[in-house]
């Protein structure tokens, strides 16, 4: 089985569980990725062999891409693997037309639709056509939500038959338990995501300075990667502005977040778009209340009113009203939304269901094979 990615730190950090599974199942693991120390050795210890590739996640250089769709076309004509499972843009559209070349049955993901899908551009036609070269063979293409499935297939992009719904990556619950009460510290609400303009990170801090006028004396950490390679990013000095003021506190991502989930009051996801977003999940399976944009790839994790609170997209006055709304929360409603996010996670959105939409599919295959 050949896996990629446009980073290992997406594997490693997403897809573990799953590699897991199918190794369980009796399947060679194989991952292409850029190289990455760290990752790489981490996927190696985990039974998976790994080989480099080198794909510019960001650039829409001609030469690269056609580099790395070569690259992908000689690793499957040199392993042969059973299927070819791709996450992320590049992987998913290149990895997906060598597929299909070399006779290899593609299951691809569409986790999310990133920048080019948020704002309509040149960037966004362009990336519309090559999804449809990348996909046109596919075996399954498997959607996190309904909207981003209902996208593709309007704009021709995906067929019907070749498209499944998939509820996110899956939580290992447990590993994701319910934190104590006592180590909630009241008022810190926790935004963790790459620092980029479209997760909603500027709504933050105006929530974050609208509270503050407002007289509400609350912490709002954000953790998550900077300098991050895409259109919509943050740069350090902005970040620093916002620190200095003593808007928020800023955090350096960590592999593992659960002892920052742990302190939240809630946790906060102003996103203008995710597949399934991880961190709501994550938390609401740890028994934190969630706060987030009512957009596709969160709405259907937040239960408005009953997991967490949505707002409207975009509208850091929106999102301080929801933080607000968190914050006046009696004791015992806490609890209960405490409660029933833990609930709606185990139900939905559990790994073992996960595994056995992948299973499903990938039996398929090698019977038809």
């Amino acid at each position: 089985m050949l896996l990629a990615a446009n980073q290992a730190w997406n594997i490693v950090n997403f897809r573990l569980g799953l590699i897991g599974a199918l190794r369980r199942d009796g399947y060679r693991i194989v991952v292409c990725a850029p190289p990455d120390e760290q990752n790489s050795a981490h996927l190696e210890r985990n039974g998976c062999e790994f080989i480099p590739l080198e794909i510019d996640s960001k650039g829409l250089s001609l030469f690269n891409d056609i580099r790395t769709f070569f690259a992908f076309l000689k690793i499957m004509r040199k392993i042969r693997p059973t299927a070819f499972l791709g996450w992320t843009i590049k992987p998913n559209i290149y990895g997906g037309l060598a597929a299909r070349i070399a006779s290899v049955p593609a299951v691809l993901n569409i986790s999310g639709l990133g920048t080019a899908f948020i704002r309509d551009s040149a960037i966004t036609q362009l990336v519309t056509i090559l999804y449809r070269i990348g996909l046109a063979k596919a075996h399954t293409v498997f959607f996190q939500n309904k909207p981003d499935r209902d996208l593709f297939v309007a704009r021709r992009m995906v067929r019907e038959d070749q498209v499944a719904l998939l509820p996110g990556s899956g939580i290992d619950l447990d590993r994701f338990t319910p934190a104590p009460v006592a180590a909630r510290e009241t008022g810190h609400f926790v935004m963790i995501a790459r620092v980029l303009g479209d997760k909603g990170v500027r709504e933050y801090v105006e929530a974050a300075r609208l509270l503050k006028d407002r007289g509400f004396d609350l912490r709002l950490s954000l953790m998550g990667f900077v300098d991050v390679a895409n259109r919509t990013a943050i740069d350090r000095t902005e970040l620093d502005s916002w620190v200095s003021e003593g808007l928020i506190e800023y955090h350096p991502p960590v592999e593992d977040v659960r002892p920052m989930i742990a302190k939240a009051h809630a946790v906060v996801l102003p996103s203008y778009r995710e597949g399934t977003s991880r961190v709501l999940l994550e938390a609401a399976a740890m028994g934190r209340p969630i706060i987030a944009a009512d957009v596709p790839g969160c709405r259907e994790i937040v239960d408005d009113g009953v997991t967490g609170f949505l707002c409207a997209p975009r509208d850091g006055r929106a999102l301080a009203d929801a933080i607000q709304r968190c914050v006046e929360l009696p004791p015992q409603r806490w609890s209960d939304m405490a409660t029933a996010g833990r609930a709606k996670v185990a139900r939905e959105f559990s790994e073992e269901r996960v595994f056995a939409i992948y299973r499903n599919v990938l039996n398929g295959i090698t019977a038809r094979k």
